[in-house]
């Protein structure tokens, strides 16, 4: 498929995955958000598209769509942008504690027989650990914040048993700053959020990149230690 075509899918594919997400939101508000980013934390459910449309939500920007809790409408503004913030920040919480449950007990055997369903490849997992290795309990923390690595850092957290309150102290602070921060673009950004959405996405690119790049010096640190310890000679 020419390149030019195969970016036309995927951008078709993207935006209809924003359009399920921003019609969930305006929806079901709250719950929405809440169930997004417990996924989030275990898959990819485009936690960015989720803070930044129920920030905009807050604000008012769209007729019709409001924050509603347990049948009570939130008033726009302040209080509707926290109570979004809060959802996020919650429920992405909540799911990193599924995943590290599902880490610490199943076992990197059990990811490595059954990840395929969770996106945990042998060379995620493999890439995982160079993380927590390199960074320990900032791994928790900075994972929380960099796009794309986020949704990786619950499981593999739990394989490599990162003690449960410090990581979910390490992930609230993380995910709370995340939440805030993007509902809080969207709140500013109104109706035209998509245009910080757009923009961010490069900064997706980047990071990717960067992650890459970072997890293939790694490794090439770690194979020039092997080499240096197979050659040296024996006492």
């Amino acid at each position: 498929m020419p390149a030019a075509a195969a970016a036309v899918v995927v951008a078709s594919i993207l935006s209809e995955i924003t359009d399920t997400i921003t019609s969930a939101i305006g929806d079901y508000g709250l719950y929405a958000v809440f169930g997004l980013m417990l996924v989030d934390a275990v898959l990819p459910a485009a936690s960015e598209v989720v803070m930044v449309y129920g920030g905009a939500v807050a604000s008012g920007a769209f007729v019709g769509q409001e924050v509603v809790l347990f049948g009570s409408t939130i008033e726009e503004g302040l209080p509707a942008y926290l109570a979004i913030a809060l959802a996020g920040t919650i429920g992405y919480t909540i799911g990193s504690v599924l995943g590290w449950a599902i880490g610490i007990y199943g076992g990197r055997p059990y990811l490595e027989r059954r990840g395929r369903w969770l996106h945990l490849d042998a060379n995620r997992l493999d890439r995982a650990e160079r993380w927590f290795e390199r960074w320990e309990d900032w791994a928790v923390f900075l994972g929380r914040l960099t796009p794309v690595v986020r949704s990786f850092v619950s499981i593999p957290a739990g394989v490599m048993e990162t003690p449960f309150v410090r990581y979910v102290l390490l992930t609230l602070a993380g995910s709370t700053i995340w939440c805030v921060l993007f509902a809080g673009a969207g709140y500013l950004a109104g109706d035209n959020w998509e245009d910080f959405h757009h923009a961010f996405r490069y900064l997706d690119y980047l990071v990717a990149a960067v992650v890459v790049a970072v997890a293939g010096w790694l490794a090439w640190r770690w194979i020039r230690r092997r080499r240096a310890s197979q050659e040296s000679p024996l006492p």
